[in-house]
This record gives structure tokens, C-alpha cells and sequence, in this order.
């Protein structure tokens, strides 16, 4: 396989990654043969995942400018990506001009674009970063220059809880990281369920089974186990509900059936 330009070196192009497939379903150009056939078989079992991660994508920018329009101008997303268009820094700075954003990611491709997107901008940064390692991350030089948590933050876990197993225990991570937010905070996530999709849990475990097989396992949680992660927080209405559902600018009705999959939620620190 011939190592495209923007690949860094240090990775190694013939094992899949999350963000990149992640990538993949959205249309875009950050991903490689390895990486589309996996995202090609899991949709052999749940042929809506793009649906899936457009519906993400979706209510993260309804999210961001909710946060923007309350007057909150710096966000830490973690678990970002490979940025594609509409990401947090533009539609923070559409509603709030010059909005602090600081992306945070573990794998080298999305790291190595981010640099790349965001060369030249002093408002923003992205960190190479683990969620499970939530002191690196706000100890960081970039974070601590761009983000001051003594004033509110939108903290966004967008797509990433999904995949961390309980025995790394992302309750823990979360609560630390939430610790650290000054009041009028937001915390912006979403996470995969068998809930809401519209195919049986056998067929939809023949998905999760393909994440399994690439060692990047996706836990299906309950809703009352999503819940969890907001323990601490005031739920903004319409609370912890499927994403087309939380603030829809259309009717959720017109939706695709996959993008009900999984759940949404903003809340509030006090």
C-alpha cells in the first residue's frame, strides 16, 4: 500500500482506526483501503452507520452554537477526529467570534490533519491525548493557554465513550475531567446503543463484532448507563434523548430510521 503524502510516518497504514473510518462515513478523504473495507464490512450488518455518524456530526453543531449563543467562548473536544467541514472552531466562531478551541485525539492521522487545518491560528490547537489520561490533557501547555477553567467551559465527548470498555472505568475519567469545569459548564456527548436502532441486536452485534476484530472494541451501552456520565450535571432540555431529537431544526420525523441509534445529551455544571 503507497503511503499518501499527509500520512505520518510513525503510523502504520495497514491497521484500521476509528477516526479515520469515522472518516470514511463521512465522505471524507483522510482514510485508507484498510480502514474503508472494515467500515465496508460493519455496513454489511448496519448498512445506516454513515447515517449514524452524520446524525453525530449534526447535533454536535447544534450543541456548539447552544453553548456559543450562552455566552461560552472556549471548548475542549476530545475524541475529535479527523476535521471535516463545519467542525467546532467554525461553528463556534460563526456564532462567537474568536472562540477558543483546543481538539484532542490519539490517533496520528487525525492529530497530523488538525495541525495541518489549523496552521497559523492562534485560537486554536489540537494535543496528542488519551480521555483516559484526563490530567495530561489539562495540564497540557496548549490546553492551559487557550482554555481557562475558571471561566465555563463546553466540554464535548462526542462519539468516543463507545469506546472505552468498563474496565478502563470512563466514569472516572469523565467525573475528573467534569471536576475541573467551573460552573455554567456544558458537557456535550453521545454514545452508541443498541437502543433506537432499527435492526435486531443480533444483526447490529455483527457490526459491534467487526470493531471487536480490529482491537477497538464498541460497548453498547443502555440509556440509563449513558445517563451516568451526566451525574453531577442539569440536564438541558429535551434532556438525554436520540440525537435527531435533542433541539431538531427539522421534524425528527423525516430523519433516517438509523439516526435514532444511540443517544444525546447537554448538561449543565451548577
Amino acid at each position: 500500500m503507497e503511503r499518501p503524502a499527509w500520512a505520518p510516518r510513525s503510523i502504520d497504514i495497514t491497521v484500521p482506526s476509528v477516526s479515520r473510518i469515522y472518516d470514511f462515513y463521512l465522505g471524507g478523504s483522510h482514510n485508507f483501503e484498510v480502514d474503508r473495507e472494515a467500515a465496508r464490512r460493519a455496513m454489511e450488518f448496519m448498512p445506516g452507520l454513515p447515517k449514524i455518524m452524520q446524525a453525530n456530526r449534526a447535533f454536535m453543531r447544534r450543541a456548539v452554537r447552544l453553548a456559543a449563543d450562552e455566552g461560552i467562548d472556549q471548548f475542549l473536544d476530545i475524541g475529535s477526529g479527523i476535521p471535516t467541514f463545519g467542525s467546532v472552531h467554525e461553528v463556534a466562531r460563526a456564532a462567537r467570534p474568536g472562540a477558543r478551541v483546543v481538539y484532542v485525539d490519539h490517533d496520528p492521522v487525525a492529530v497530523a490533519h488538525s495541525e495541518a487545518v489549523l496552521a497559523g491560528d492562534d485560537d486554536a490547537a489540537v494535543v496528542a491525548g488519551d480521555l483516559l489520561k484526563p490530567r495530561d490533557i489539562l495540564t497540557d501547555a496548549r490546553v492551559e493557554r487557550l482554555i481557562d477553567l475558571n471561566r465555563p467551559v463546553a466540554l464535548l465527548l462526542v462519539a468516543i465513550l463507545h469506546f472505552v470498555e468498563d474496565a478502563d472505568d470512563p466514569y472516572a475519567a469523565v467525573a475528573e475531567l467534569s471536576r475541573a469545569l467551573a460552573p455554567g459548564s456544558l458537557l456535550v456527548l453521545t454514545h452508541a446503543s443498541y437502543e433506537g436502532i432499527p435492526l435486531s441486536a443480533e444483526r447490529a452485534g455483527g457490526a459491534v463484532g467487526v470493531y471487536k476484530d480490529i482491537r477497538n472494541p464498541l460497548i453498547m451501552r443502555s440509556r440509563e448507563e449513558i445517563a451516568r456520565f451526566f451525574e453531577g450535571y442539569d440536564m438541558v432540555e429535551p434532556g438525554l434523548v436520540p440525537m435527531p431529537r435533542w433541539r431538531p431544526e427539522g421534524a425528527p420525523e423525516d430523519e433516517d430510521p438509523y439516526a435514532f441509534s444511540g443517544f444525546a445529551g447537554v448538561g449543565r455544571t451548577a
